[in-house]
Protein backbone atom coordinates (compact mmCIF):
# COMPACT_ATOMS: atom_id res chain seq x y z
CA UNK A 1 0.00 0.00 0.00
CA UNK A 2 1.76 3.38 -1.09
CA UNK A 3 1.89 5.57 2.06
CA UNK A 4 0.26 8.99 2.27
CA UNK A 5 2.14 12.16 0.35
CA UNK A 6 3.33 14.32 2.74
CA UNK A 7 1.52 17.54 3.62
CA UNK A 8 3.56 20.50 2.84
CA UNK A 9 4.17 22.00 6.25
CA UNK A 10 2.48 25.15 7.09
CA UNK A 11 4.12 28.21 6.29
CA UNK A 12 5.46 30.06 9.70
CA UNK A 13 4.32 33.60 10.59
CA UNK A 14 6.84 35.96 11.68
CA UNK A 15 5.61 39.35 13.67
CA UNK A 16 6.25 41.66 10.77
CA UNK A 17 4.91 38.68 8.13
CA UNK A 18 1.57 39.81 9.23
CA UNK A 19 2.00 43.29 8.01
CA UNK A 20 1.27 43.85 4.28
CA UNK A 21 4.92 43.67 3.14
CA UNK A 22 5.30 41.12 0.40
CA UNK A 23 8.56 39.20 -0.40
CA UNK A 24 8.06 40.34 -3.85
CA UNK A 25 9.21 44.06 -2.83
CA UNK A 26 12.43 43.28 -0.86
CA UNK A 27 14.28 45.99 -2.23
CA UNK A 28 11.77 48.27 -1.48
CA UNK A 29 11.36 46.85 2.19
CA UNK A 30 15.29 46.82 2.65
CA UNK A 31 15.06 50.81 1.61
CA UNK A 32 13.02 51.19 4.48
CA UNK A 33 16.19 51.85 6.45
CA UNK A 34 16.59 55.32 4.87
CA UNK A 35 13.78 56.46 7.36
CA UNK A 36 16.10 56.96 10.03
CA UNK A 37 18.51 58.03 8.15
CA UNK A 38 17.13 60.47 6.32
CA UNK A 39 15.54 61.91 9.94
CA UNK A 40 18.93 61.39 11.51
CA UNK A 41 21.03 63.45 8.39
CA UNK A 42 17.88 66.32 9.04
CA UNK A 43 18.93 66.41 12.49
CA UNK A 44 22.59 67.46 12.32
CA UNK A 45 21.84 69.86 9.15
CA UNK A 46 23.95 67.55 6.60
CA UNK A 47 24.25 68.29 2.88
CA UNK A 48 20.96 69.05 1.53
CA UNK A 49 21.78 66.55 -1.66
CA UNK A 50 22.42 64.35 0.95
CA UNK A 51 19.07 64.43 3.12
CA UNK A 52 16.93 64.82 -0.27
CA UNK A 53 18.18 61.55 -1.64
CA UNK A 54 17.57 59.83 1.43
CA UNK A 55 14.39 61.00 2.34
CA UNK A 56 13.72 60.52 -1.64
CA UNK A 57 14.72 56.85 -0.80
CA UNK A 58 12.80 56.50 2.41
CA UNK A 59 9.20 57.81 0.61
CA UNK A 60 9.34 54.51 -1.69
CA UNK A 61 9.31 52.06 0.64
CA UNK A 62 6.32 53.64 2.76
CA UNK A 63 4.43 54.33 -0.55
CA UNK A 64 4.96 50.58 -1.07
CA UNK A 65 3.32 49.89 2.96
CA UNK A 66 0.68 52.45 1.97
CA UNK A 67 -0.55 50.83 -0.94
CA UNK A 68 -0.32 47.06 0.15
CA UNK A 69 -2.28 48.43 3.54
CA UNK A 70 -4.54 49.95 0.98
CA UNK A 71 -5.37 46.79 -0.60
CA UNK A 72 -5.42 44.51 2.58
CA UNK A 73 -7.81 47.11 4.07
CA UNK A 74 -9.95 46.72 1.38
CA UNK A 75 -10.25 43.39 -0.03
CA UNK A 76 -12.25 43.02 3.87
CA UNK A 77 -15.27 45.91 2.93
CA UNK A 78 -16.64 44.55 -0.17
CA UNK A 79 -15.93 44.99 -3.48
CA UNK A 80 -17.55 48.54 -3.59
CA UNK A 81 -16.52 50.24 -0.54
CA UNK A 82 -12.80 48.65 -0.83
CA UNK A 83 -12.78 49.66 -4.58
CA UNK A 84 -13.33 53.27 -3.61
CA UNK A 85 -10.61 52.98 -0.86
CA UNK A 86 -8.20 52.08 -3.11
CA UNK A 87 -9.13 54.15 -5.65
CA UNK A 88 -9.05 57.00 -3.09
CA UNK A 89 -6.24 56.23 -1.34
CA UNK A 90 -4.07 55.24 -4.60
CA UNK A 91 -2.08 58.47 -5.03
CA UNK A 92 -1.94 59.70 -1.35
CA UNK A 93 2.07 59.44 -1.37
CA UNK A 94 1.67 62.70 -4.55
CA UNK A 95 -0.75 64.34 -2.80
CA UNK A 96 0.93 64.17 0.65
CA UNK A 97 4.10 65.45 -1.45
CA UNK A 98 2.33 68.27 -2.93
CA UNK A 99 0.86 69.65 0.52
CA UNK A 100 4.14 69.86 1.92
CA UNK A 101 5.32 71.48 -1.27
CA UNK A 102 2.14 74.07 -1.48
CA UNK A 103 2.34 74.62 2.01
CA UNK A 104 6.36 75.61 1.41
CA UNK A 105 4.73 77.97 -1.48
CA UNK A 106 6.44 75.51 -3.98
CA UNK A 107 3.41 75.69 -6.73
CA UNK A 108 5.38 75.28 -9.83
CA UNK A 109 7.07 72.25 -8.62
CA UNK A 110 3.57 71.01 -7.39
CA UNK A 111 2.32 71.20 -11.07
CA UNK A 112 5.24 69.73 -12.30
CA UNK A 113 5.03 67.17 -10.36
CA UNK A 114 0.90 66.37 -11.29
CA UNK A 115 1.47 66.18 -14.76
CA UNK A 116 5.60 64.64 -14.70
CA UNK A 117 3.34 61.51 -12.69
CA UNK A 118 0.79 61.46 -15.60
CA UNK A 119 3.53 61.08 -18.00
CA UNK A 120 5.19 58.62 -15.72
CA UNK A 121 2.71 56.29 -15.63
CA UNK A 122 1.80 56.41 -19.12
CA UNK A 123 5.26 56.11 -20.41
CA UNK A 124 8.12 55.29 -17.90
CA UNK A 125 5.78 52.69 -15.72
CA UNK A 126 4.16 51.04 -18.76
CA UNK A 127 6.52 51.03 -20.50
CA UNK A 128 9.03 49.30 -18.51
CA UNK A 129 5.79 46.61 -17.71
CA UNK A 130 5.51 46.01 -21.37
CA UNK A 131 9.13 45.08 -21.73
CA UNK A 132 9.07 43.09 -18.54
CA UNK A 133 6.21 41.22 -19.77
CA UNK A 134 6.93 41.31 -23.20
CA UNK A 135 10.59 39.03 -22.60
CA UNK A 136 8.63 36.52 -20.97
CA UNK A 137 5.87 36.76 -23.28
CA UNK A 138 5.80 37.17 -26.98
CA UNK A 139 2.29 38.89 -27.05
CA UNK A 140 0.61 39.81 -24.33
CA UNK A 141 -3.38 40.42 -24.37
CA UNK A 142 -5.58 42.69 -21.92
CA UNK A 143 -9.35 44.46 -22.12
CA UNK A 144 -9.87 46.66 -25.10
CA UNK A 145 -13.06 47.91 -23.32
CA UNK A 146 -10.86 49.17 -20.13
CA UNK A 147 -8.42 50.81 -22.05
CA UNK A 148 -10.85 52.24 -24.10
CA UNK A 149 -12.43 53.87 -21.06
CA UNK A 150 -9.60 55.05 -19.82
CA UNK A 151 -7.79 56.27 -22.80
CA UNK A 152 -11.31 58.49 -22.81
CA UNK A 153 -11.58 59.80 -19.75
CA UNK A 154 -7.92 60.51 -19.57
CA UNK A 155 -8.13 62.98 -22.87
CA UNK A 156 -11.35 64.55 -21.70
CA UNK A 157 -8.68 65.82 -18.22
CA UNK A 158 -6.25 66.81 -21.01
CA UNK A 159 -9.20 69.18 -22.89
CA UNK A 160 -9.83 70.24 -19.25
CA UNK A 161 -6.09 70.99 -18.60
CA UNK A 162 -5.45 72.74 -21.87
CA UNK A 163 -8.55 75.18 -21.50
CA UNK A 164 -6.92 77.36 -18.97
CA UNK A 165 -3.64 77.20 -20.43
CA UNK A 166 -5.80 78.49 -23.68
CA UNK A 167 -7.36 81.16 -21.39
CA UNK A 168 -4.24 82.19 -20.07
CA UNK A 169 -2.64 82.74 -23.59
CA UNK A 170 -5.27 84.04 -25.51
CA UNK A 171 -6.80 86.80 -22.87
CA UNK A 172 -3.85 87.94 -20.97
CA UNK A 173 -3.17 91.44 -20.39
CA UNK A 174 -7.02 92.09 -21.98
CA UNK A 175 -8.91 91.51 -18.79
CA UNK A 176 -9.14 93.83 -15.64
CA UNK A 177 -9.00 90.70 -13.56
CA UNK A 178 -7.22 88.58 -15.15
CA UNK A 179 -5.46 86.36 -12.26
CA UNK A 180 -8.99 86.17 -10.61
CA UNK A 181 -10.69 84.89 -13.41
CA UNK A 182 -8.08 82.91 -14.21
CA UNK A 183 -8.44 81.41 -10.58
CA UNK A 184 -12.17 81.11 -10.72
CA UNK A 185 -11.83 79.21 -14.24
CA UNK A 186 -9.20 76.92 -12.43
CA UNK A 187 -11.76 75.97 -9.60
CA UNK A 188 -14.94 75.47 -12.05
CA UNK A 189 -12.98 73.06 -13.71
CA UNK A 190 -11.59 71.50 -10.81
CA UNK A 191 -15.61 70.88 -9.36
CA UNK A 192 -16.47 69.68 -13.23
CA UNK A 193 -13.67 66.79 -12.92
CA UNK A 194 -14.29 65.92 -9.63
CA UNK A 195 -18.11 65.21 -10.46
CA UNK A 196 -16.51 62.82 -13.45
CA UNK A 197 -14.09 61.42 -10.72
CA UNK A 198 -17.17 60.33 -8.72
CA UNK A 199 -19.37 59.27 -11.48
CA UNK A 200 -16.18 57.39 -12.74
CA UNK A 201 -16.10 55.79 -9.47
CA UNK A 202 -20.11 55.28 -9.55
CA UNK A 203 -19.53 53.10 -12.94
CA UNK A 204 -16.99 50.79 -12.28
CA UNK A 205 -18.36 49.96 -8.89
CA UNK A 206 -21.23 50.40 -8.94
CA UNK A 207 -23.56 50.13 -11.92
CA UNK A 208 -21.01 48.00 -14.25
CA UNK A 209 -18.91 46.52 -11.69
CA UNK A 210 -19.25 42.93 -13.08
CA UNK A 211 -17.70 44.48 -16.43
CA UNK A 212 -14.70 45.59 -14.74
CA UNK A 213 -14.25 42.75 -12.09
CA UNK A 214 -10.58 41.33 -12.16
CA UNK A 215 -9.73 38.15 -10.32
CA UNK A 216 -7.54 38.70 -7.22
CA UNK A 217 -6.50 35.50 -5.88
CA UNK A 218 -4.16 35.26 -2.72
CA UNK A 219 -0.64 34.17 -2.82
CA UNK A 220 -0.51 30.57 -1.43
CA UNK A 221 0.78 30.18 2.17
CA UNK A 222 0.18 34.14 1.94
CA UNK A 223 -0.98 35.23 5.71
CA UNK A 224 -4.18 37.34 6.01
CA UNK A 225 -3.65 40.87 7.16
CA UNK A 226 -6.21 41.10 10.11
CA UNK A 227 -8.10 44.81 10.02
CA UNK A 228 -6.47 45.96 12.61
CA UNK A 229 -3.34 45.41 11.08
CA UNK A 230 -4.26 46.95 7.94
CA UNK A 231 -5.57 49.91 9.88
CA UNK A 232 -2.01 50.30 12.01
CA UNK A 233 0.33 49.77 8.96
CA UNK A 234 -1.92 52.21 6.98
CA UNK A 235 -1.79 55.32 9.76
CA UNK A 236 1.33 54.75 10.47
CA UNK A 237 2.97 55.09 6.57
CA UNK A 238 0.86 57.70 6.24
CA UNK A 239 2.40 59.52 8.83
CA UNK A 240 5.90 58.60 8.00
CA UNK A 241 5.29 59.61 4.41
CA UNK A 242 4.20 63.03 5.84
CA UNK A 243 7.36 63.37 8.12
CA UNK A 244 9.35 62.33 5.17
CA UNK A 245 7.73 64.69 2.31
CA UNK A 246 7.97 67.18 5.07
CA UNK A 247 12.11 66.95 4.96
CA UNK A 248 12.18 66.14 0.82
CA UNK A 249 10.54 69.65 0.22
CA UNK A 250 12.67 71.48 2.34
CA UNK A 251 15.80 70.68 0.50
CA UNK A 252 14.27 71.48 -2.91
CA UNK A 253 15.60 74.89 -3.60
CA UNK A 254 18.82 74.00 -1.96
CA UNK A 255 19.44 71.06 -4.04
CA UNK A 256 18.02 72.61 -7.19
CA UNK A 257 20.43 75.74 -7.03
CA UNK A 258 23.30 73.60 -6.14
CA UNK A 259 22.65 71.06 -9.09
CA UNK A 260 22.08 74.09 -12.02
CA UNK A 261 18.66 72.24 -12.33
CA UNK A 262 15.07 74.14 -12.73
CA UNK A 263 11.90 73.23 -10.38
CA UNK A 264 10.11 72.47 -13.53
CA UNK A 265 12.70 69.32 -14.15
CA UNK A 266 12.65 68.40 -10.30
CA UNK A 267 9.06 68.42 -10.29
CA UNK A 268 8.45 66.45 -13.71
CA UNK A 269 11.00 63.85 -13.00
CA UNK A 270 12.22 63.37 -9.51
CA UNK A 271 9.16 64.40 -7.51
CA UNK A 272 6.90 62.20 -9.75
CA UNK A 273 9.37 58.86 -9.37
CA UNK A 274 9.39 59.14 -5.95
CA UNK A 275 5.75 58.83 -5.41
CA UNK A 276 5.15 56.67 -8.22
CA UNK A 277 8.18 54.09 -6.93
CA UNK A 278 5.74 51.72 -5.14
CA UNK A 279 2.87 51.42 -8.69
CA UNK A 280 6.48 50.94 -11.31
CA UNK A 281 7.17 48.23 -8.94
CA UNK A 282 3.40 46.58 -8.90
CA UNK A 283 3.13 46.89 -12.21
CA UNK A 284 6.08 45.32 -13.23
CA UNK A 285 5.34 42.77 -11.63
CA UNK A 286 1.95 42.08 -12.48
CA UNK A 287 3.50 41.89 -16.14
CA UNK A 288 5.70 39.43 -15.57
CA UNK A 289 3.27 37.20 -14.47
CA UNK A 290 0.97 38.23 -17.80
CA UNK A 291 -1.43 39.82 -15.90
CA UNK A 292 -0.87 42.78 -18.49
CA UNK A 293 -4.81 43.75 -17.87
CA UNK A 294 -3.88 44.53 -13.71
CA UNK A 295 -0.67 45.85 -15.10
CA UNK A 296 -2.84 48.38 -17.92
CA UNK A 297 -5.20 49.47 -15.25
CA UNK A 298 -2.11 50.22 -12.76
CA UNK A 299 -0.38 52.69 -15.11
CA UNK A 300 -3.65 53.81 -16.84
CA UNK A 301 -5.82 54.30 -14.16
CA UNK A 302 -3.20 56.22 -11.44
CA UNK A 303 -3.00 58.72 -14.36
CA UNK A 304 -6.61 59.21 -14.55
CA UNK A 305 -6.82 59.67 -10.89
CA UNK A 306 -4.41 62.35 -11.02
CA UNK A 307 -5.62 64.71 -13.62
CA UNK A 308 -9.63 63.70 -12.15
CA UNK A 309 -8.98 63.76 -8.28
CA UNK A 310 -5.25 64.49 -7.24
CA UNK A 311 -5.16 67.41 -9.50
CA UNK A 312 -8.66 69.55 -8.71
CA UNK A 313 -8.35 68.92 -4.90
CA UNK A 314 -5.26 70.12 -4.67
CA UNK A 315 -6.46 73.17 -6.40
CA UNK A 316 -9.46 73.77 -4.12
CA UNK A 317 -6.62 72.96 -0.83
CA UNK A 318 -4.44 75.51 -2.41
CA UNK A 319 -6.95 78.11 -2.38
CA UNK A 320 -7.80 77.21 1.44
CA UNK A 321 -4.18 76.94 2.79
CA UNK A 322 -3.38 80.56 1.01
CA UNK A 323 -1.33 79.42 -1.72
CA UNK A 324 -3.34 79.81 -4.58
CA UNK A 325 -2.65 77.20 -7.65
CA UNK A 326 -4.34 77.14 -11.27
CA UNK A 327 -4.47 73.97 -13.78
CA UNK A 328 -2.90 76.22 -16.16
CA UNK A 329 0.41 74.62 -17.19
CA UNK A 330 3.19 75.60 -19.48
CA UNK A 331 3.24 74.39 -23.10
CA UNK A 332 5.99 71.25 -22.41
CA UNK A 333 3.52 69.69 -19.82
CA UNK A 334 0.69 70.32 -21.99
CA UNK A 335 2.46 68.97 -25.24
CA UNK A 336 3.91 66.05 -23.18
CA UNK A 337 0.61 64.52 -21.49
CA UNK A 338 -1.22 65.21 -24.82
CA UNK A 339 1.31 62.83 -26.70
CA UNK A 340 1.58 60.56 -23.72
CA UNK A 341 -2.24 59.89 -24.08
CA UNK A 342 -2.48 59.47 -28.13
CA UNK A 343 0.66 57.18 -28.39
CA UNK A 344 -0.54 54.85 -25.40
CA UNK A 345 -4.11 54.73 -26.98
CA UNK A 346 -2.40 54.02 -30.73
CA UNK A 347 -0.52 50.98 -28.54
CA UNK A 348 -3.58 49.61 -26.76
CA UNK A 349 -6.11 50.15 -29.40
CA UNK A 350 -5.18 46.15 -30.73
CA UNK A 351 -5.88 44.91 -26.70
CA UNK A 352 -2.24 43.79 -27.41
CA UNK A 353 1.39 44.65 -26.50
CA UNK A 354 4.56 43.61 -26.93
CA UNK A 355 8.49 44.52 -25.59
CA UNK A 356 9.31 46.47 -28.87
CA UNK A 357 6.06 48.73 -27.36
CA UNK A 358 7.48 49.15 -24.46
CA UNK A 359 10.79 50.44 -25.51
CA UNK A 360 8.85 52.67 -27.94
CA UNK A 361 7.35 54.30 -24.50
CA UNK A 362 10.77 54.26 -22.74
CA UNK A 363 11.86 56.52 -26.10
CA UNK A 364 9.14 58.77 -26.01
CA UNK A 365 9.86 58.59 -21.85
CA UNK A 366 13.50 59.39 -22.73
CA UNK A 367 12.93 62.51 -24.99
CA UNK A 368 10.73 64.16 -23.06
CA UNK A 369 12.67 64.38 -19.48
CA UNK A 370 15.39 65.77 -21.87
CA UNK A 371 13.45 68.89 -23.02
CA UNK A 372 12.25 69.35 -19.33
CA UNK A 373 16.15 69.75 -18.25
CA UNK A 374 16.94 71.94 -20.41
CA UNK A 375 13.83 74.08 -20.08
CA UNK A 376 14.99 77.40 -18.77
CA UNK A 377 12.62 78.85 -15.68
Amino acid sequence: MPAPPKKSPAPRHTFWSRFPLKTEHLWLNILLLFVPVAIVLDLVHASPLLIFIASALAIAPLASVLGESTGALASQLGPAAGGILSATMGNATEMIIAFFALQAGHINVVKASLSGSIIGNLLLVLGLSLIAGGLRNPVQRFSRTTSAMNSTTLMIAVAALVMPAVFNLTLFGTLQHHDINLQHLSLWTSGVLIALYLLNLLFVFRTHRASFAAPHPEEEGAPRTSRAQAIVSLGLATVLIAGMSEILVGQIAPVTKALGMTELFVGVIVVALVGNAAENSTAIIMARRNRMDISMSIATGASTQIALFVAPVLVFLSVAIGHPMTLVFNGFEIAAIVLSVVIVDMISSDGETNWFEGAQLLAVYAIVAVAFYFVPE
